[in-house]
């Protein structure tokens, strides 16, 4: 269904419990974080991100085998490793306007229609419907990139609960609802890119070493402590997980993160070099 139609749901992802534990540990953030500035993000809502290092919950969403496994379907025919672009939470509060219908993948401007550039995951913290300012989606509109805006009427707005996960691809136009309830409508949007793409929160900031010393090996990897071949994204010619040890030496020699088939190349140069020195 992602690829047919640009988005789908999976029901019960995780448990309401886990999604409860979130909202506990970010609910003093929520509480703290000033209204956004700007049309784009909205004048009735709240957003902040650097989920990973706020609650311990957010790990297991965002390292949720079963969706990284469809990301990975979507995106790997373009890139060697997938890149966690965002984690960010946000909060539409009571006459908040519908969010303008965009496609996420527009922040970069490759080419279009050809390409995959991200896989957008929201985790609902409240239950989403048309009224509180649920996600807006246009079914199939993945398939015509170049129609920036198509009838509000041919909107989809799925109703989701937590525990629920909201996959949509960057390719499809949405956006969030205008809040007409009582209450604010909250979720999280965690969202995965190309692993050679410069993420939309800027990660190894977010996340510096000392911060990322702490994640599984896998987890530092999705945030940016790994190369992406070839040798895109090294310190000092090497991995950047380097960083992550208890001693990172003063001088190291690079080392080639290449693919088979350009180190195959290099090294058949090498031999015909060598040959005709000889």
């Amino acid at each position: 269904m992602l690829a047919r139609d640009g988005w789908c749901v999976f029901s019960q992802a995780v448990t309401p419990e886990l999604v409860a534990g979130v909202e506990s540990d970010l609910d003093a953030r929520f509480q703290a974080t000033p209204l956004c500035e700007g049309v784009f993000y909205g004048a009735r809502t709240k957003r902040f991100g650097s989920l990973l290092t706020r609650s311990a919950g957010i790990e297991k969403l965002v390292m949720h085998p079963l969706i990284l496994g469809l990301v990975e379907q979507m995106l790997l025919p373009w890139c060697e490793r997938i890149a966690l672009n965002l984690t960010q939470a946000i909060e539409i509060h009571p006459g908040a306007l519908p969010r303008l219908p965009h496609r996420d993948q527009d922040m970069w401007q490759g080419p279009k229609g050809s390409i995959e550039y991200l896989v957008n995951v929201m985790w609902p913290l409240t239950p989403f419907t048309r009224a509180n300012g649920g996600t807006r989606l246009w079914s199939g509109s993945h398939f015509d990139q170049d129609v920036a805006v198509l009838p509000e009427n041919d909107s989809l707005v799925p109703t989701v609960a937590p525990g629920d996960a909201l996959l949509f691809l960057g390719s499809t136009l949405h956006g969030g609802g205008g809040n007409g309830s009582p209450a604010p409508r909250r979720g999280i949007i965690i969202s995965y890119c190309l692993g050679w793409l410069k993420p939309f929160e800027l990660q190894w900031l977010v996340y510096p070493p000392q911060v990322a010393r702490r994640f599984s090996p896998e987890l530092a990897a999705l945030v940016g402590y790994a190369q992406h071949r070839p040798n895109l994204g090294n310190v000092e010619g090497q991995c950047p997980s380097v960083l992550l040890g208890d001693h990172v030496p003063e001088h190291l020699p690079a080392i080639d993160a290449l693919r088979p088939d350009q180190a195959e190349a290099a090294a058949l140069f090498v031999r015909s070099q060598m040959g005709e020195l000889g």
